[in-house]
């Protein structure tokens, strides 16, 4: 499905000045709508959100604590995961219970917090794997050359286009287990994009990433976002969160608990206890903020 990214006539500043500082509130043109979301796992509740929506063409940031339920949450919203209650919407369409190809081909892509490029193929591989509409992966079809071919060059022509957006054009033909932790966060967005998604979802972009691809990868999801794509992300670098988000949305407990700007949410004083603590007021420049602990824990899915 080609998506339409037009760049938004209004940004999203703009499109959100007017939005209540609630957990839940109503956005001006929601692309994701999600409602009495629930997850549980035995005894324990991982997520139980009543009602989040995500506007169409901003940066949304979702933040919390470890255990808060953000993975949990991509999971079920992307059809890795089924959920114990609830129903969403993705541009008007029911996702609740569609599988996780279908919700690719709807629009909605992610990203993993762990990346899952396939280490023995190439990086060009890996890239091809991600297009849609490949006839050759018809068992009939695969027999008769003529039929695939020139479909094969164009999503191979497709995927060194965005290799070479995203500064791995060289590494083409090297296979993708020899690539650095943040080459291989590149990887994973650009083959994310081969299928021209409208929204895309990244999970903890920036951990175990090298502090000198930072400012890339911070600068590529700003260019989405220009383009007219969504982004939501989860994330615990703040000095990301401050300087790319358009909003921010805090989970805690799998509750969506606070939302608003990010300058807004994060003077919020329920916010500074529960989580940004003794960093709440730490210069936006201080570079120490940029380093990721590629050691920390994923949080509990």
């Amino acid at each position: 499905m080609s998506a339409d990214t037009s760049a938004p006539a209004v940004s999203p500043a703009v499109a959100l000045a007017g939005v209540e500082h609630l957990p839940g509130a109503a956005k001006p043109d929601p692309i994701l709508v999600a409602d009495g979301v629930v997850r549980r796992f035995g005894g324990m509740t991982a997520v139980d959100v009543h009602h989040i929506e995500v506007q169409r063409g901003a940066i949304t940031a979702l933040i919390g604590p470890n255990g808060a339920g953000k993975t949990t949450l991509f999971n079920l919203l992307t059809g890795f995961d089924q959920p114990s209650a609830g129903t969403w919407s993705f541009a008007g369409r029911s996702l609740a219970g569609v599988p996780a190809a279908k919700v690719a081909r709807a629009g909605m892509v992610r990203t993993f917090q762990l990346t899952k490029a396939l280490n023995r193929m190439t990086v060009i591989e890996n890239m091809r794997l991600g297009a849609v509409d490949q006839p050759g992966e018809n068992l009939f079809r695969a027999l008769v050359p003529p039929l695939w071919t020139r479909r094969e060059r164009e999503i191979t022509e497709q995927a060194e286009s965005l290799l070479e957006r995203f500064k791995l054009l060289e590494k083409r033909d090297d296979f993708a287990g020899s690539l650095s932790g943040g080459q291989r966060k590149l990887l994973e967005m650009a083959r994310a994009l081969m299928t021209k998604p409208t929204m895309i979802m990244l999970d903890e972009p920036m951990a175990g990433v090298n502090p000198a691809l930072t400012q890339s990868l911070l600068g590529h999801i700003l260019a989405l976002r220009d383009e007219g794509m969504t982004v939501l992300f989860v994330e615990h670098d703040m000095h990301m969160v401050r300087h790319i988000s358009d909003w921010v949305v805090v989970m805690a407990e799998g509750r969506n608990v606070a939302e608003g700007p990010p300058t807004t949410v994060m003077k919020d004083q329920a916010v500074i206890d529960a989580y940004l603590g003794a960093h709440h007021d730490t210069d936006l420049g201080d570079d120490s903020l940029l380093e990721t602990d590629p050691d920390r824990p994923e949080e509990a899915r």
